[in-house]
């Protein structure tokens, strides 16, 4: 009877192995049936048709990193970036040593602009894996957009060495040194990008511009060249050659490039504003009515309606100063300084035009806003504060002429300067002031006439 009840259970059992092992491959196969539905549907973009099938397949199986991981990379491609973002961090956790659910996590939080977070993810995917330059690539981008530009440098440098045919990286790598104040080997990263990847614009734009600061002015017009003849129909790129072609002193061929596409685009304002300024900048030295006029042709269309732009009506107010019609160009340039943001030369134009018209209010006016804005270093910040205070004097402020008198008198003022100065000071009862300036300018002439009297009258 035991022998029975014995063999019964044994048979039971192996019966019930027999049925949980059935149940363990039909599971298995359902498991597998839906990631492969899943990658079907991802292949063909039905995204949410994907992350119901690893959604499926995660229900059979809750601790595959696999399936976590495809329906985050699902959820990426639908712009679900807080959903990819939870199912990338339980791939992360359920298998750390896999360095795919990290790069796309970092990735996801990348498209969130949380770029720190995505950084750390990119680290924790090259720590794992440190021969991959897309993710040093990565890992450099982070770090750029989130303000560390010092530190993308490294993972850059990486990403180019484990792969000198990433432009990108070699693009991003020249910005970061750029930004370093390092233009030389900046402008070699940006030369190695155009030589792995000739028809990318961005770097050749960037090589234009540091070959025209260090004054190699064809190797900045062959980058602008390529520029326009690989974006073919944007004519802002005709419009910046012809600008490069017109500062190296090649009018004819600036106005060449110009009129061929405004032939293309006629009813383009880049062109024709482009146009104006070469045919300004030619005829200004020698005062061409010809050029002059030319200009005022290629302007005048752009400074009508409410579109106008500041910089077309402030070329044209010049050219309109120019050629003799100081009226109408104080008008058009003072429209000009009203529209933000307003360009150091509008405001010295407006300056010009308003003093030839006796109009000092406005002249002040121009310049005090040109001496807010010049940076610290400007070279025409002393003449332009000189200037204002003798705007100043002669409207009876007294007090603004002595301020802006002194902000002009940097270390090398000149002895007229000096001498205004201490005057002014001295009539507005400042009497150690005075002394100081009148010391100030005998230390430089110690035989000038007024300031000595300036002293006596001091004592």
């Amino acid at each position: 009877m035991i022998r029975m009840v014995a063999g019964a259970l044994l048979v039971a059992a192996v019966a019930v192995g027999v049925l949980l092992a059935g149940l363990e491959i039909v599971r298995e196969r359902r498991y597998q049936q839906f990631l492969q539905n899943g990658d079907r549907a991802l292949a063909s973009d039905q995204t949410f048709a994907a992350i119901e099938a690893y959604s499926g397949a995660i229900a059979l199986k809750d601790d595959s990193m696999i399936a976590f991981l495809k329906r985050g990379e699902a959820y990426r491609r639908r712009a679900e970036l807080e959903a990819a973002v939870r199912d990338l961090r339980t791939a992360t956790r359920l298998d750390p040593q896999a360095v795919r659910p990290a790069e796309v996590l970092g990735d996801a939080n990348y498209g969130l602009s949380r770029f720190a977070r995505a950084t750390e993810a990119y680290r924790s995917a090259v720590a794992i894996d440190d021969r991959s330059p897309r993710i040093f690539y990565k890992l450099g981008l982070s770090l750029y957009r989130s303000g560390d530009r010092e530190a993308a440098i490294e993972p850059l440098r990486k990403a180019v060495g484990l792969d000198p045919r990433l432009a990108e990286a070699h693009h991003l790598l020249g910005l970061c040194l750029k930004d370093r104040g390092q233009p030389r080997e900046a402008l070699r990263a940006f030369e190695d990008a155009v030589r792995v990847s000739p028809g990318l614009p961005a770097p050749r734009e960037e090589a234009a511009a540091l070959y025209q600061a260090q004054g190699r002015t064809r190797e900045a017009i062959e980058q602008l060249e390529a520029i326009a003849a690989i974006e073919k129909d944007r004519p802002e790129r005709q419009a910046a050659l012809a600008l490069a072609h017109a500062r190296a002193g090649h009018a004819d061929a600036a106005i060449d490039v110009l009129r061929r596409a405004a032939d293309r685009y006629p009813d383009n304002a880049v062109i024709y504003l482009a146009l104006g300024r070469v045919w300004l900048e030619a005829a200004e030295p020698r005062r061409d009515r010809v050029g002059l006029q030319k200009a005022l042709e290629a302007l005048e269309p752009l400074t009508r309606g409410p579109s106008t732009s500041g910089e077309a009506l402030s070329l044209y107010g010049r050219t309109l100063v120019l050629s003799g019609d100081l009226v109408r160009g104080e008008v058009a340039l003072k429209q000009a300084a009203a529209l933000l943001p307003v360009t150091l030369d509008t405001l010295l134009w407006l300056a010009d035009a308003a003093d030839r018209l006796g109009h000092a209010a406005v002249v002040r006016d121009a310049l005090e806003r040109w001496a807010a804005v010049a940076p610290e270093s400007h070279p025409n910040l002393p003449a332009v504060y000189e200037r204002l205070g003798d705007l100043s004097a002669r409207a009876g402020d007294q007090r603004g002429a002595i301020r802006a008198w002194r902000l002009a008198a940097g270390p090398t003022p000149t002895m007229a300067l000096l001498v205004r100065l201490a005057t002014a000071e001295a009539a507005a009862g400042e009497s150690v002031s005075a002394r100081a300036t009148v010391a100030r300018g005998l230390a430089k002439d110690s035989t000038q006439p007024a300031l000595l009297a300036l002293q006596r009258q001091l004592q």
